[in-house]
């Protein structure tokens, strides 16, 4: 979306008369890039679609908070990477994990689910992901899979630049080792 379109879409999300089908609007737009970005990040199908839901849930319910300082976009983008985030929390408590422990579960879930149509190659791909560090790992598939520059990837996770090209190289060193 262009940087015009979101600031006349905000617009018309602050006129009460209009809210609603703004917000239609913005479920439109956004709904299929933040479900792959949630995806990427929880793996399941159902646990993603339900992640989405409680994203802009959490949007509608909030969307009078919202200043207009960053991006709508941005906006969105950090509520969906929150959610999921408690989600995975969430689930490792209720599998008895430690916070710090990888996330393998995410492998088990990744290979048990019916909607994913990826190959062997794929699958070991996923898996090394789902080994790296939290972080390293939402920055990796923002900027590999999601094609987000570092600059936008900043705004959203409040990071420097330079600390997420450094995260960045470092996911690729250890998924560069897991298939070495």
């Amino acid at each position: 979306m262009y940087q015009e379109d979101e600031e006349r879409l905000v617009a018309r999300l602050r006129n009460p008369r209009e809210c609603r089908k703004a917000f239609d609007e913005v479920i439109n737009v956004f709904s299929e890039p933040l479900y792959w970005h949630i995806r990427k990040m929880v793996i399941s199908h159902d646990d993603a679609n339900d992640i989405l839901q409680n994203t802009f849930l959490k949007a509608w319910l909030n969307i009078e908070n919202f200043r207009g300082e960053a991006k709508l976009s941005t906006w969105l983008y950090k509520i969906a990477i929150n959610e999921s985030i408690t989600f995975i929390n969430n689930e490792k408590q209720r599998n008895n994990l430690s916070i710090d422990d990888d996330n393998s579960f995410l492998c088990e879930t990744l290979e048990s689910d019916e909607w994913f149509d990826g190959d062997e190659l794929q699958v070991e791909l996923q898996r090394a992901i789902s080994k790296l560090p939290e972080k390293q790992r939402l920055i990796f598939n923002m900027h590999y899979f999601d094609d987000l520059k570092y600059e936008e990837i900043s705004d959203i996770l409040g990071t420097s630049v330079g600390a997420l090209k450094a995260s960045f190289h470092h996911a690729v060193k250890k998924i560069e080792h897991y298939f070495k």
